[in-house]
Parts: structure tokens; C-alpha cells; sequence
């Protein structure tokens, strides 16, 4: 693992460059959305049969599958997932937001409504890997906000099937519909419907370039949660960490994909030093080594600052999506940090804890997109309507105002609109 120095404005060197897909595959999404929308159930089937190797001639999921997904997962992991869902649902529920009003000496009446999706769709990795932590951190936000009708959208195995841990998640959950497919087919069949999918209103979840690329296109058809990049995380430490740790904690990202990044800020070069031994020894006994070693040496980095204060700048200036603070006293730092999807305090709190149990979401701005967006949560699923109610008195107050601001953008007839009640009525 490089170690690097930095100081002020050295720290912009942190930010990754992320590839957005290249134009074949652009077009490749492009292709599979139109065929979906021509020829629906029929392209999904296709589509399936051809990039995931299973023939499914009904996608959605029956009750005997969830039946016997609950008999191949151990007691002891159902109740896991049980408890995950209660701390869960206890965060998201502290952030619901409720409609608002508020009356003016005049009368008028001005407010805010908020109303839930209609239907969410979720999308959750699956073929070759199981994801029912997608499941939980996707559906519970939504659940929450009131949506009245959830779709989870899953890739099979070449056996036609679906994880046991996602389907039990989902049922656990409540949720009915859940379709046997995935990729950019997935995206188009949730966004425009087929003959058996109504679409939805929204799409939320992570998913691999073709999945990002079909969310960014059916955007504004639908809306989506964002576009996310490789997982990522930082960690901001100083002498007083443990270095096998850290190092631990780093590992856990870079075994995602070898575009993950992993990347400690201290201002402990003994420290620094003796990470990258740890990361070096650890990486050997890890089972996906080879994906974690392609990504500590592509995207991982140790940078020593000059002092902890250039440290947090550094930290700021990456707005990483996960963030722990590893130093004597973490909480003094945290009203420091600006900019990052996941604050974690202290040793106890390993990023994995936020990935699967403690309760806030793990869907999570990268890339940098800290400085500007927030974790997927309760108000994703929910929006907001003005209410206006003037009364007669304010009317009258203010027509003349109002006439006026019209005609200053050259809007005649919404001048007139207003005028046409300050006339005696017929």
C-alpha cells in the first residue's frame, strides 16, 4: 500500500476517476430499454436466458419458493436478519416527516403536504452473490414513508432461483411481488412495465454498469436514488489507533471490487507504517485476495499529514462514503467533518456495523457526491406538495403587487388573472 504525504491543498489528489461506461455500453442499455418496451415479458425472458443463463417462464416469485427459502436459511440467520430489520426500522421511523400548516394574521393559510410513492421498485444484485442487506436498507425506508406497493427485482442463478437470504428478507418484510430478473432488462421493466409488471414510480438500489446505465436513462420516466460508484472508505486516525484494525477495516472495502478504494489520513507516519505491514499480512489470509489486492494497489492509499487539522481537510476535501475516526477522541472531530455519507465513531464502530445492523442506511453517496447528496432514507419515498390558501384580505393587500411582478416578466394574462377578481362581479 503507497504511503504519500500531504499538506493543504495536496489533498485533492485523494478524489478517484470513475468510468461512466463507455458508448458500446451505452448503446448496449439503450437496445435492451427499447426491447423491453416492445415486446415486454416476452425481451425479459430473452434477456435472462442470455446474460444470466436461466430460463424463467414466470418471474414472479411463488409462495412455495418463499417457503422453501426459509427452510434452506438457519434458524439462528433468520433471527439475525429479524433483529437487523428492528434496529433498522427504528432509525428510518425518527426521520418520517409529517404535512405542515401555519395561518397568517390575514387568514391566509400556506402548508406543506406529504404524500408517499405511490410504488417503489428495488433492484438487488444477486446471480452469483446474495445481497439481503439491499433487501433490508432499499424496502424499510419505504415501508416507512408509507409506500403503498414495493417490486424488488432480482437477478437467478442459472438455476432459475433467487437467494434464500434475499427471498427470506423480502418476506419478512411483507413483500409480494418479487420478479426473477435483473440488469438493464430489470431497470426497463420496472420504469415501463410489461404485460405482468405494472411499472413503478421510483427505482432505488445498487447494481453493476449496465444497471447504472439503464437507471440514468429511465430517469425522469422514473425517478432513481442516485448513481453509485464503487464502495469506498477512509479512515482518519492518529497515534493512538490500532494498527491490525484499521488495517481490517480497510480490507473490508477492498474485498468488494477491485475498484473499491481504500484510504487511511493520519498524522502518525509510525502509524502509516505500520498499516501497510498489517494490509500486507492480512490481504494473504484473505478468501477474495485477489480482488482486494487489485484494489488496494489500484485505488488504496496511506497519506500522512502534516497535522491532524490537514488531516480532516484531506478527509473533507474526499467526502468519502464511509468515514471512521479512529483517534483519541473522535467525537471533538466529528462537528469538523463536512463532507461524508457515514461517520463512524471510535473502534467499536467498524463499518461493517453500518453495512449490515445498526441501523442507518447503507445506500450511500461515493465518489465524492458526499459534498452535495445524502444517504438513501425515509424522505426519498416521499414528497412534498406547497398548499396555498390567500384570503380575501391578503388578496386584496397584494393583487396589485402581484399584477405588477407580472408585467415585469412580460405575462400579461397573469396579470389579468389577478385583476379579473378585483372587478365588481357581474
Amino acid at each position: 500500500m503507497k504511503i504519500k504525504s500531504i499538506s493543504g491543498n495536496a489533498a485533492v489528489s485523494l478524489k478517484r476517476s470513475i468510468s461512466s461506461g463507455t458508448e458500446e455500453q451505452r448503446k448496449t442499455v439503450l437496445a435492451i430499454i427499447d426491447e423491453v418496451k416492445k415486446s415486454g415479458d416476452a425481451a425479459v425472458a430473452a434477456f435472462t436466458k442470455r446474460f444470466d443463463g436461466a430460463e424463467v417462464s414466470a418471474p414472479h416469485i411463488s409462495e412455495q419458493e418463499i417457503k422453501e427459502a426459509y427452510g434452506m436459511l438457519k434458524q439462528d440467520d433468520i433471527e439475525t436478519l429479524k433483529s437487523a430489520i428492528h434496529n433498522i426500522k427504528e432509525y428510518h421511523e425518527r426521520q418520517l416527516s409529517s404535512s405542515w400548516f401555519y395561518y397568517r394574521k390575514d387568514g391566509t393559510m400556506l402548508g406543506q403536504k406529504i404524500t408517499p410513492l405511490d410504488s417503489a421498485g428495488v433492484y438487488v444484485p444477486g446471480g452469483t452473490a446474495a445481497y439481503p442487506s439491499s433487501v433490508l436498507m432499499n424496502v424499510i425506508p419505504a415501508l416507512v414513508a408509507g409506500v403503498g406497493r414495493i417490486v424488488i427485482a432480482s437477478p437467478p442463478g442459472k438455476d432459475g432461483r433467487l437467494s434464500p437470504g434475499v427471498l427470506v428478507a423480502a418476506a419478512e418484510l411483507g413483500v409480494e411481488e418479487i420478479y426473477k430478473m435483473g440488469g438493464a432488462q430489470a431497470i426497463a421493466a420496472l420504469a415501463y412495465g410489461t404485460e405482468t409488471i405494472a411499472p413503478v414510480d421510483k427505482i432505488t438500489g445498487p447494481g453493476n454498469i449496465y444497471v447504472a446505465l439503464a437507471k440514468r436513462e429511465v430517469f425522469g420516466q422514473v425517478d432513481i436514488d442516485m448513481i453509485a460508484g464503487p464502495s469506498e472508505i477512509a479512515v482518519l486516525a492518529d497515534q493512538t489507533a490500532n494498527p491490525r484494525e484499521i488495517a481490517a477495516d480497510l480490507l473490508s472495502q477492498a474485498e468488494h471490487d477491485a475498484m473499491a478504494s481504500s484510504v487511511l489520513v493520519t498524522d502518525s507516519r509510525i502509524l502509516a507504517e505500520a498499516v501497510r505491514k498489517e494490509v500486507d499480512q492480512q490481504l494473504e489470509r484473505l478468501p477474495r485476495k485477489e480482488i482486494a489486492r487489485r484494489s488496494i494497489e489500484n485505488h488504496g492509499c496511506i497519506y500522512v499529514a502534516e497535522t491532524l487539522a490537514d488531516a480532516v481537510s484531506a478527509i473533507n476535501e474526499l467526502a468519502p462514503e464511509h468515514l471512521e475516526i479512529l483517534t483519541e477522541q473522535p467525537e471533538a472531530l466529528l462537528g469538523k467533518i463536512k463532507h461524508a455519507g457515514a461517520i463512524f465513531l471510535g473502534r467499536y464502530s467498524s463499518e461493517p456495523v453500518g453495512d449490515y445492523f445498526a441501523g442507518p442506511n447503507h445506500v450511500l453517496p461515493t465518489n465524492g457526491t458526499a459534498k452535495f447528496s445524502s444517504p438513501l432514507g425515509v424522505s426519498d419515498f416521499q414528497k412534498r406538495s406547497s398548499i396555498i390558501s390567500y384570503s380575501r384580505e391578503a388578496f386584496e393587500a397584494n393583487a396589485g403587487k402581484i399584477a405588477a411582478f407580472a408585467r415585469m416578466e412580460g405575462l400579461e394574462a397573469h396579470a389579468r388573472a389577478i385583476e379579473s377578481r378585483n372587478r365588481e362581479e357581474d
